[in-house]
């Protein structure tokens, strides 16, 4: 496969969910060789981009947790397996992130706080109650800017993982989709997709 495959289907992806607008919840999509499809699905040829290596094909929505409520992607990820026929996988999810300068600065007494309320609880769900009270800030912060995050992986281990800010109030809606790419970004998120390929069913 060529070093630009999973970036062109990732680029797709972006498209297909942007166009949709913002306010989504996340996406999977399997990300199946365009050769394989075209021969076993040929009623999909004329809409295939046949000169990409890879297709991006939308999954079902993501289901609740194992706890109920809203899912949690560690909870979702852990119950996936593909077919040995996809190549790879990626999820796009709406995140909320800070400046540097934001982050250095979150009140440390807010995750102390959150502790103490869980005291005598198991690390889980400390843990849990850190990542709520984290977010309590950063949904409160001044400074948080909207964006949404797309994690990709092959399952041969390449992976990429971009961000897309959601753009200001009046900016120009036709103007191209633009995708930061950040050192380091996401790496759990990442190991967890590649996750999903350790079993791999038959097609």
């Amino acid at each position: 496969m060529g070093p630009d495959a999973l970036g062109r289907c990732v680029r797709e992806v972006v498209e297909f969910v942007d166009a949709a607008g913002w306010d989504q919840p996340p996406q999977m999509f399997a990300l199946v060789p365009t050769a394989l499809l075209a021969e076993t699905e040929p009623e999909l040829v004329d809409a295939l981009t046949t000169d990409a290596e890879l297709t991006p094909v939308e999954q079902e929505s993501l289901p609740p947790s194992v706890s109920g409520g809203s899912p949690e992607l560690d909870e979702v990820l852990a119950t996936i397996s593909w077919p040995e026929a996809v190549a790879g996988c990626a999820l796009v999810q709406e995140i909320v992130v800070l400046p540097p300068a934001a982050e250095e600065t979150i009140d440390a007494a807010l995750l102390d706080d959150a502790l103490l309320e869980s005291d005598g609880a198991t690390a889980d769900a400390e843990a849990a109650a850190a990542d709520r009270a984290l977010r309590s800030v950063a949904d409160a912060h001044p400074e948080r800017r909207e964006a949404r995050l797309v994690a990709a992986t092959l399952r041969t281990g390449e992976s990429l993982c971009l961000l897309q800010l959601r753009p200001e109030a009046g900016a120009d809606p036709d103007a191209p989709v633009e995708l930061l790419r950040y050192e380091g970004l996401a790496p759990n998120l990442v190991n967890a997709l590649h996750a999903t390929f350790e079993d791999a069913e038959p097609w």
